[in-house]
């Protein structure tokens, strides 16, 4: 079923330009003006100054932005504003915030909650990883406002506790990757059962088939509005491509990370972000992994230690590329490069958030160089290329690399398992040769001369005694 069309809705060209230089000039309740100054955000970011006066008059909208160009008050307080007031039934939320990953959920909740106290809304986070008992309980009391992935919301609409017919807002966040990772069923689901005269907010980067698609069958003649790199964070970063000798590709990743200040290392599979993350805290730093197969609350609970600086380097697969937000992260490393321009844009989008300046590393081997060009190319980046070495003082200069103390973090068994430097990782060997690097063969080895030893000094003892 395909959302049809309101009479006498305005064509996006009709709409008009609004200049918008505080929030103060938006119709917004006092209360969340209040709230909005209090927390110190007196200037909206462009992609804010944009959407909101058609947001707030009750538009569809589509909003283009790179990641950490500031969507979620964009969309939030367009939302919270026109819910103000209502109160939802047991089980029939009246807005819906859909997104891709638990931990965007979370941080949209979080980022929304000061201003729905505000106007006396709830806030319910439905995801998975986390009981769905809790959850459905939640829905039960009474919540205006239902921020959810689309899995687990499917889960509980399956499970008849949850109904979407009063939901007049509806926004998906990040909809390129919900089609990415093959939530559309799920998204078109969603929105079949929403009040089919209600608003819709669409929010994504990129614009593929299938959010083109989405664009088609669920916005009214939405009011567009793209925020251009050179207004976002994309100004304010500086990408860099490092060409590493192979074997010391390992050494030139752990003196990174022992860096002064926190740092993002993106890595393709959940293994080898264990396995590294095993060798920083060996080598003395405070590492920790993040990826789908760690529980939600560990999940939390790393990522609310890299936030606080109990952790300064966070080991993670692309579970991290979108959703993650925290302040001062200068530096995001690449230590296996992506295959998509999509996904290099996305873990870019770590750093540089709300104009702030950071840097974004990729590390590449000397036959990696033309296949990540292309992907720069394709992604609209130029970056400057080095090739430099552990131990260089240009590595230090473009990262802040430094040796790492040496003192493990961990003691007991973890501790004796990665002594090697330059212990390979994906595209540089494999686990048994990480064995044989570190001594693997090694206790063979002294078994088989301890052996021979042994039995020359029975020799001996049998020509003592004329045997």
């Amino acid at each position: 079923m395909t959302h049809q069309e309101r009479p006498g809705t305005p064509t996006a060209e009709d709409a008009p330009a609004v200049a918008v230089s505080s929030f103060a000039d938006l119709d917004l309740p006092p209360a969340l003006l209040r709230t909005l100054d209090g927390l110190g955000v007196t200037e909206p970011f462009p992609i804010q100054a944009a959407t909101l006066p058609s947001a707030l008059a009750g538009r569809d909208v589509l909003g283009r932005g790179r990641t950490g160009s500031g969507k979620t008050l964009a969309f939030g307080l367009a939302l919270l504003a026109r819910t103000a007031g209502r109160r939802a039934e047991p089980k029939q939320p009246l807005a819906l915030v859909l997104v891709p990953t638990r931990e965007l959920a979370q941080q949209v909740t979080e980022a929304l909650t000061p201003y729905a106290e505000a106007l006396r809304l709830r806030l319910a986070t439905v995801v998975g990883g986390i009981s769905i008992g809790r959850q459905a309980a939640a829905l039960r009391e009474g919540a205006e406002v239902v921020v959810a992935t689309p899995g687990r919301l499917h889960d509980l609409i399956d499970r008849k506790d949850c109904r979407l017919g009063r939901v007049r807002i509806t926004v998906l966040d990040e909809a390129d990757q919900m089609c990415d990772m093959g939530f559309l069923p799920q998204v078109t689901e969603a929105l079949d059962q929403v009040r089919p005269d209600g608003q819709r907010m669409l929010f994504s980067a990129t614009l593929d088939r299938d959010v083109d698609q989405l664009v088609s069958d669920y916005l009214d003649a939405p009011v567009v509005h793209s925020v251009d790199p050179s207004a976002g964070a994309v100004t304010t970063m500086d990408h860099h491509v490092l060409v590493v000798h192979g074997p010391d590709r390992y050494a030139v990743t752990t003196e990174i990370a022992a860096r002064d200040g926190r740092v993002l290392l993106f890595l393709d599979t959940k293994h080898a972000v264990d396995r590294l993350t095993r060798h920083l805290r060996d080598s003395g730093v405070h590492a920790a992994a993040l990826h789908s197969g760690k529980s939600q609350p560990q999940r939390s609970r790393t990522l609310a230690q890299f936030k606080d600086g109990q952790v300064t380097v966070l080991v993670a697969t692309n579970v991290a590329a979108r959703g993650l937000h925290v302040d001062d992260l200068d530096l995001v490393v690449n230590v296996d490069p992506p295959t998509d321009p999509k996904d290099y844009l996305h873990r870019a989008g770590r750093t540089a958030r709300a104009g702030e300046s950071g840097r974004v590393v990729t590390l590449v081997l000397s036959a990696q160089r033309r296949e990540m060009s292309q992907l720069m190319a394709e992604a609209g980046i130029e970056p400057t290329i080095t090739k430099v070495r552990s131990g260089e003082a240009e590595l230090t200069r473009l990262t802040g690399a430094k040796a790492p103390s040496g003192t493990p973090l961990d003691r007991g068994p973890a501790t004796a398992r990665a002594k090697n430097v330059n212990a390979p990782f994906r595209g540089l060997g494999t686990s048994k040769d990480a064995s044989r690097g570190s001594g693997g063969t090694g206790g063979k080895s002294r078994k088989a001369g301890e052996a021979r030893k042994l039995a020359e000094a029975r020799k001996a003892a049998r020509v003592r005694r004329g045997g």
